[in-house]
């Protein structure tokens, strides 16, 4: 079974609002475990793909039956899968996502190790020429990591575009970056934009429309090219930022209203993430691991 698109997004509460979303003070916990549920069974735009099983964190080796397994756990529920780089096994997503008829946004991933970089950007570009790829990512917040300048970020564009002349082309970042990088913004087919309230220590009651702010300027800054939100989410456990606090039940509000938006403003958006991740607890503290709509062992979490 594969999401197709067919399911039509009717959120059966009718106190829903455009920037507040749902008045969840009128459902109980159960309620609101049944509503998320409800809502991730009508399907969604996009999910960003997560690669590591416990044990396993990046520069490992993935296997194509892993993917393989994962890929057909999710796709009864979205019709795009995103991914962030193309070598160490990375590449089987794009192949085994197409293979099940999913759309695929596949990115290659960028650093400061320029000799990774020609490997990842040659392996794209093959992967397109597969007919693996149908919007090509250069690059994934390596401007905000400030490991490329803005003049070697273009040359790898340019060179995807040249390359690729028949597939959309853009780089991903935070939302406020491609105001300050119009050159970046120019080269882009389509603007991938990152929004994330819990990042900016933002309460759940306010995140729908923090984040409807987000993509705002995203959109400011594209002057009419297409914007993509390529993640947003909110993790289920862990230490709070500021007003964000983490929980079970701030992650199915935020996933709920999220979808709710996305479904009825027509919004393209790509959720963080399928699966928990036990790697990202050290890169991005003790919430990294808790952003999946699965858990780490592949179950539901809700």
């Amino acid at each position: 079974m594969s999401y197709r698109g067919d399911h039509n997004f009717l959120l059966e509460n009718t106190d829903y609002t455009e920037h507040k979303g749902v008045d969840f003070s009128k459902h109980t916990t159960e309620e609101l475990e049944n509503l998320w549920r409800k809502t991730l069974k009508a399907g969604m735009h996009g999910l960003c793909f997560s690669m590591y099983e416990d044990g396993q964190k990046p520069g490992d080796i993935i296997t194509e039956a892993q993917v393989e397994r994962r890929i057909n756990i999710i796709k009864p529920y979205t019709k795009w899968v995103r991914s962030f780089s193309c070598i160490e096994g990375n590449e089987c997503v794009a192949r085994i996502a197409h293979k099940h008829g999913l759309k695929t946004m596949v990115g290659a991933w960028l650093s400061d190790d320029l000799e990774k970089n020609e490997e990842e950007i040659e392996a794209l570009i093959a992967l397109a020429k597969e007919g693996c790829v149908d919007i090509a990512a250069v690059g994934n917040e390596v401007l905000y990591r400030n490991e490329l300048t803005e003049e070697q970020l273009l040359d790898y564009i340019y060179l995807v575009k040249e390359a690729l002349p028949d597939i959309p082309v853009g780089y991903v970042d935070a939302y406020y970056e491609f105001s300050h990088h119009p050159k970046i913004t120019e080269a882009c087919d389509v603007i991938l934009s990152n929004c994330y309230p819990y990042w900016e220590g933002c309460d759940i009651d306010h995140s729908l429309n923090h984040m409807q702010q987000m993509f705002g300027q995203a959109s400011h800054a594209a002057q009419g090219k297409r914007v993509i939100i390529t993640e947003t989410g909110w993790p289920s456990h862990g230490t709070n930022l500021k007003g964000a606090f983490p929980s079970r039940e701030n992650a199915i509000k935020y996933f709920i209203n999220a979808q709710a938006w996305s479904s009825t403003a027509n919004i393209e958006m790509f959720y963080f993430s399928s699966f928990d991740e036990a790697w990202k607890v050290g890169p991005e503290g003790d919430v990294g691991a808790y952003w999946g709509l699965w858990d780490k062992d592949e179950k539901l979490k809700f």
